[in-house]
């Protein structure tokens, strides 16, 4: 049984009880047989998936299973004993109940026989800080597998025109091998294809129209550059990053006349749990943003911002495809993997990312000329959230464009009839940067540019477009199934 992250974690303690109660082992035989069954796979270091639950609520509701967890905790706890004598905080730190509470995430890795992260780099930092107790104790458990995504789906189903321009070129081998999508990687030399390439993307591009006019009645100009960053909406992966940068953009064409861009339109689609005001926060601001620049004839013939509403796989199966340029911006050490990446990256769009999750393998796969990297190193990032040493006012104070943008939030420029709405924002930005957001944006910037820049250079960016595509089978789950069953699973 593959635990997939903490919350069927209660699996191990109920199986012990099956075993147990219904089959009559004893203790050691149960477990045994339960560590032998159980592997865990921890899809992301926030501390949301690292779930707590309250050991008194554990106790009414679960009688049986909390008397099976002390004993699990008990035994454990003689273990770390003896391995680490006498050192009372680090053993609390590793229990399955401590502080009054019920650790999931210890109750998975102590009682599990394979520990996976899902990403080179979170597998490093599963090991060296998250669990770095438990692999100091059992390395042999610790290993990582990268995440996948169904090709079948997310390049053969919704992007149909791709799909047949790939077949001609290198036949249909690639659906049940989609490794053999290499064999694109000379096309991306082949003029003739790669202004076919562009074809299906303007294609996807009325496509992704025509969705957009039947859910929310609006369209978009499709000779525009669409720029998508869509995901769950979280602080750590930085949407507020983007719309800052699209905050002075917009003054930048507004003060000057001669100023101009590639013209582009930023996709934002997401969700985000009903309570999270911060989330909501943000929102706010891409609309008002959004509504700013529709109301400047002259900032409208550059940028458009469109809110995808009620984010979903349909939507998702419209927008991967027309993209052009893919944002993966999270704060570099907080994304585990991602999977958005990987199915904009098939479909022929560029990232632009931070070092973070897969983006690192991407970059390994594609070449560091074939994607943009910008922002803090995880290892940076960790050794400033520990150490502090960063000021966000210092950014405030030396950069004039954001020193600006960030006024503007409260002045009434974004919200007339309520300045104080993006309050809260401005106030993290400027006292509480936690995801260096202020930190990175200079870097963001500078890449940007780049990017402007790449853009009208149509052949370069085609064939940056078609190496993503064509290095991108090794991101298919059919890889991901196949080494969870040689690292893991051992099935014949």
């Amino acid at each position: 049984m593959q635990i997939n992250d903490t919350h069927p974690g209660l699996a191990i303690p109920e199986l012990m009880r099956i075993l147990m109660d219904q089959e009559g082992l004893g203790w050691d035989e149960a477990q045994s047989i339960v560590c032998k069954t159980i592997a865990y796979t921890n899809h992301t270091v926030m501390s949301e998936a690292l779930e707590k639950w309250p050991q008194q609520m554990v106790r009414e509701q679960l009688p049986r299973i909390y008397m099976i967890l002390e004993e699990m905790n008990r035994r454990l706890c003689n273990r770390l004993w003896n391995a680490f004598p006498g050192d009372w905080d680090r053993i609390a730190h590793m229990a399955i109940l401590a502080y009054d509470q019920v650790h999931m995430a210890n109750l998975c890795v102590a009682m599990s026989y394979a520990v996976n992260g899902v990403s080179k780099l979170h597998g490093d930092i599963l090991k060296h800080t998250t669990f770095h107790d438990y692999y100091t104790l059992m390395p042999e458990k610790f290993t990582y597998i990268t995440n996948g995504i169904t090709h079948r789906r997310w390049l053969m189903a919704c992007n149909t025109h791709l799909r047949s321009l790939i077949t001609d070129a290198i036949g249909d081998k690639w659906y049940k091998d989609p490794q053999a999508l290499e064999e694109l990687v000379p096309f991306a030399d082949d003029k003739a294809f790669r202004e076919q390439f562009q074809k299906v993307k303007q294609f996807n591009k009325r496509q992704f129209n025509n969705m957009l006019f039947q859910r929310q009645g609006m369209r978009v100009e499709e000779d525009f550059m669409y720029d998508a960053q869509c995901k769950r909406l979280h602080e750590y992966k930085r949407q507020l990053l983007n719309a800052l940068h699209i905050h002075v953009l917009y003054n930048r064409i507004m003060d000057d006349p001669g100023y101009t861009i590639v013209p582009r339109v930023f996709i934002f689609a997401a969700k985000a749990s009903p309570g999270y005001y911060k989330a909501k926060l943000i929102i706010r601001y891409i609309l008002a943003l959004s509504k700013l620049i529709d109301q400047s004839p002259r900032a409208r013939k550059m940028l458009r911002i469109v809110f995808v509403e009620n984010y979903d796989v349909s939507a998702a199966e419209a927008i991967i495809p027309a993209s052009e340029l893919s944002e993966q911006l999270s704060t570099a050490g907080k994304e585990a993997s991602g999977t958005g990446n990987m199915k904009f990256m098939m479909n022929g769009a560029v990232t632009l990312g931070t070092l973070d999750g897969a983006n690192v393998e991407i970059s390994e796969q594609v070449g560091l000329d074939n994607i943009y990297i910008f922002g803090m190193r995880a290892e940076t990032a960790a050794v400033l959230e520990r150490e502090g040493g960063y000021n966000p006012m210092n950014v405030f104070e030396q950069n004039a464009e954001i020193r600006r943008a960030l006024m503007q939030m409260i002045d009434g420029t974004l919200m007339p009839g309520s300045p104080t709405a993006l309050q809260a924002l401005y106030h993290d930005l400027m006292f509480d940067d936690r995801y260096f957001v202020m930190k990175d944006f200079g870097s963001y910037s500078m890449a940007q540019r780049r990017i402007n820049d790449d853009y009208q250079d149509r052949d370069k960016w085609l064939r940056m477009a078609v190496i993503n595509t064509a290095k991108s089978g090794v991101f298919a789950a059919d890889r991901t199934i196949q080494e969870y069953n040689d690292k893991i699973w051992h099935l014949k």
